[in-house]
């Protein structure tokens, strides 16, 4: 009797890869809501390409002659993050949401053949955009998103459309909170002692944090899986040392901040600001000072935290969508 049960739960098991192999990654679409209201499909096509020896994963979907907007990623996250906002932008935009190096599904090159800052992170995304052929763009920034998208920015002003920032920082307000302390000791002293401190930060407890900390109601609204994917990237080999050396990284991007900063004075892009206002790593504070150099960019503090899509995605995409119809000619 244990035998036949043993050949029908393989039986089973069988059929279910079987089933599942059928189905095109390429293929695959999700549902949206367009900005008339009525439900749409919108499919979302998966691709690597190669950038310096380095294959670079990327999500992409919507019209290839429509507006670009390039959508990037936090820590500890992936083009994952913006599942649910892709299909929902795809209608009227050509949208472009890559993995960093060490990130996703891109290649995890090992430290001595890749160096992991916040420099090279921005160039490889640069030479993404070149080479996908991206001349006027859109971009999204959240968290590391932000760091690797004002470089971009800064270094050509005239391919940027117009900005959407999420609990990214471009100021020192927002970094004097509990969460930086750690990571500024790194910053000044890179000794394993400090290292070990940062450690906790890459194990699940902490990722689950990020997803669940100032947020209304994670039961309902935030998917476990989101955490547990993020965490699987970083229990890779080697992937926490990268982790680690981008919290190190992460110091040289506060005196790029007056760079920015006279950025957005001299050339005003146009920028949406939707912020989970209960983040604890990037709190509202650092979102209130971007209206002294662009008095224009309009404001919404979200009753959420730190991945704020999770849980109001639905809102930051309506927002996105008016702004970008606003400002971006379609």
């Amino acid at each position: 009797m244990l035998r036949y049960l043993r050949i029908a739960k393989l039986t089973i098991a069988l059929g279910l890869i079987a089933a599942a192999t059928t189905i095109p990654l390429s293929s695959q679409a999700a549902p949206t809501v367009s900005s008339q209201g009525s439900v749409a499909t919108k499919a979302v096509s998966y691709h690597t390409v190669d950038i310096d020896g380095v294959k670079v994963f990327y999500r992409e979907a919507g019209p290839a002659n429509a507006p670009v907007v390039l959508l990037l990623h936090g820590f500890p996250s992936s083009s994952h993050m913006f599942r649910n906002l892709i299909p929902q932008l795809a209608e009227r935009y050509h949208v472009i949401a890559p993995d960093y190096p060490g990130y996703g599904q891109s290649d995890q090159p090992a430290m001595d053949k890749f160096t992991y800052s916040f420099d090279n992170l921005a160039a490889v995304i640069d030479k993404l955009t070149i080479k996908l052929g991206l001349g006027k763009f859109a971009i999204y920034v959240q968290d590391y998103g932000a760091p690797v998208g004002y470089r971009i920015a800064s270094a050509h002003p005239d391919k940027i459309s117009a900005i959407v920032v999420q609990n990214g920082n471009a100021y020192y307000e927002g970094l004097d909170n509990p969460f930086w302390v750690p990571v500024k000791d790194y910053w000044k002293n890179k000794s394993e002692a400090n290292a070990a401190k940062l450690r906790p930060i890459l194990e699940l407890a902490a990722t689950k944090w990020q997803y669940t900390e100032g947020f209304r109601n994670p039961a309902v609204n935030v998917s476990p899986d989101a955490w547990m994917m993020d965490q699987a990237y970083m229990d890779r080999p080697g992937n926490k040392d990268i982790q680690l050396e981008l919290f190190y990284s992460y110091g040289t991007n506060p005196p790029h901040y007056p760079e920015w900063q006279a950025y957005f004075r001299k050339y005003q892009p146009p920028m949406l600001i939707v912020w989970g206002k209960n983040d604890k790593i990037f709190p509202a504070e650092g979102a209130t000072p971007y209206l002294r150099d662009l008095p224009k960019a309009e404001l919404h503090l979200l009753d959420t935290g730190h991945f704020a899509l999770e849980e109001d995605g639905n809102e930051i995409a309506r927002l996105m969508r008016d702004f970008l119809d606003r400002n971006v000619q379609p």
